[in-house]
């Protein structure tokens, strides 16, 4: 475990700690609202948005894309992909330029975002599955891409993609539902909607993101602006205090990652295969175990917790999944906005608690046992929390503990086991959905087969 304090990493002290005082938060606000690093975080939290936005809204369209067909096939044509990009492309990947690579996801994102909206009713499923594939590819490129760029902004910018992974999920699962449910629009209109966010990707990274940290040559003055803390509280602090309230960076972040990142370009691929097997247990393992958890129960277990229409909110069968998704997403994004605040560094915990999120909804799509659709709303809501934090403090633990050489490197390959997870859990879900299915059907409970797709 690392032994860096809460003050070096630029996160906010723990309460309680000699370096909690009420002018240190004071500070840190005022500097995250006053200073120019303010541009970092919210380029981040905007990748980190446009980059899972896509994905989120084709989950959340699964079920009016392919109707009875096991919405585990969605959720691999969506993942599998993106797995592949990120087992095999963090070994060469550094050799194409970060604005290129943004260019590429974008337009990949864009053709598969237009295949899946443009495909008539009365063509193949295998059609939208081959755009569902490209916008798949763009976003795990992206993610390795963007969260081996926060090895050159410091921790924030790590905050910042974190929070803005989990609003993708809130946006892509209440924008679709909004766009379908609330406003009545066809399947087709909110895709060639969604088809236009990958624009916003352009603008975060060609003009808000400062780009001096990836200039050939980069200088400790390329991005060493400490912000000005003038607070009067401040001034009252002793030097050490003072200093743990900065926000930015230390001065040489800039250049230690441009340094360290050179040197990606001398490893060998036995060299990159060893610091693989070191990321195994501590990071990537729990990762694996929670995304494995949490998406057989949204992509296997979800679809067939259904209630009596006349106990629900709901007017037909098909409006309890994409709440679900809501909900889920709702619980990823508070907890991967969290890490400025609350910490998780014993991440098997967290990871533990969803294996047992699994058997209990998974007990219940058998049993019927629970007497609410609510109780499965709060707990579909705690499978986000539990989800969204071990994600991203997965990579904080990463930040704070790998050396600064190994770091851009170790934040890519750790990308694996969410991709890893979903594509275990999507195999799993196919098969899992339709026995479960077939059970209720069996005993009574037809009502997972009264759902169809959507007209578009």
């Amino acid at each position: 475990m690392s032994g860096l304090s809460p003050s070096a990493s630029g996160l906010l002290p723990m309460p309680g700690a000699p370096s909690s005082s009420w002018a240190v938060y004071k500070a840190r606000a005022a500097a995250m609202m006053g200073h120019h690093d303010t541009k970092v975080i919210v380029a981040f939290w905007l990748f980190g948005l446009i980059n899972n936005v896509l994905y989120v809204i084709i989950l959340s369209a699964a079920q009016d894309l392919v109707g009875s067909i096991p919405k585990g096939v969605v959720l691999l044509a969506d993942v599998v992909p993106s797995f592949l990009t990120k087992l095999i492309a963090p070994y060469f990947i550094h050799r194409i330029p970060y604005r290129m690579r943004v260019l590429i996801f974008i337009v990949l994102s864009v053709v598969g975002m237009l295949m899946v909206a443009l495909t008539p009713r009365t063509q193949s499923v295998a059609i939208k599955l081959v755009g569902v594939v490209l916008a798949s590819i763009s976003a795990g490129g992206g993610e390795l891409s963007f969260l081996g760029l926060t090895h050159f902004y410091g921790p924030m910018s790590l905050a910042g993609w974190g929070s803005g992974t989990g609003a993708a999920g809130l946006v892509g699962a209440g924008l679709y539902v909004m766009f379908t449910d609330w406003w009545g629009l066809s399947v087709r209109s909110s895709l060639l909607i969604s088809a236009c966010f990958p624009a916003i990707m352009f603008i975060s990274f060609f003009v808000i993101l400062p780009l001096g940290p990836l200039r050939e040559g980069t200088t400790r003055k390329d991005y060493d602006a400490i912000p000005d803390l003038e607070d009067e509280d401040v001034n009252h602090m002793d030097q050490g205090t003072a200093s743990s309230a900065l926000l930015a960076p230390g001065p040489s972040v800039a250049a230690t990652a441009y340094s360290a990142h050179n040197t990606q370009d001398t490893l060998t691929m036995r060299d990159r295969l060893k610091k693989v097997k070191v990321l195994f247990v501590p990071y990537m393992l729990p990762l694996l175990l929670v995304y494995v958890a949490e998406y057989t129960i949204n992509q296997g277990v979800a679809p067939t917790l259904l209630f009596p229409l006349d106990e629900s909110p709901f007017d037909e069968f098909r409006d309890f999944y994409p709440m679900y998704g809501f909900l889920y997403q709702l619980g990823v994004f508070i907890s991967r906005s969290s890490t400025p605040f609350l910490r998780i560094h014993h991440l098997y915990l967290p990871s533990m608690l969803q294996v047992a999120n699994l058997v209990l909804l998974t007990f219940h799509a058998v049993y019927f046992f629970l007497p609410s659709v609510y109780i499965v709303f709060i707990i579909i809501f705690w499978e986000g929390l539990l989800g969204g934090g071990v994600y991203v403090n997965c990579f904080a633990e990463i930040m704070e503990n790998v050396p600064p050489e190994d770091r851009e490197f170790s934040l890519g390959a750790t990308t694996v086991s969410d991709s890893g997870g979903i594509s275990i859990a999507g195999l799993i879900s196919i098969v899992m959905e339709t026995k479960l299915c077939n059970y209720q059907v069996a005993h009574g409970r037809d009502w997972c087969r009264r759902i169809s797709a959507q007209g578009q």
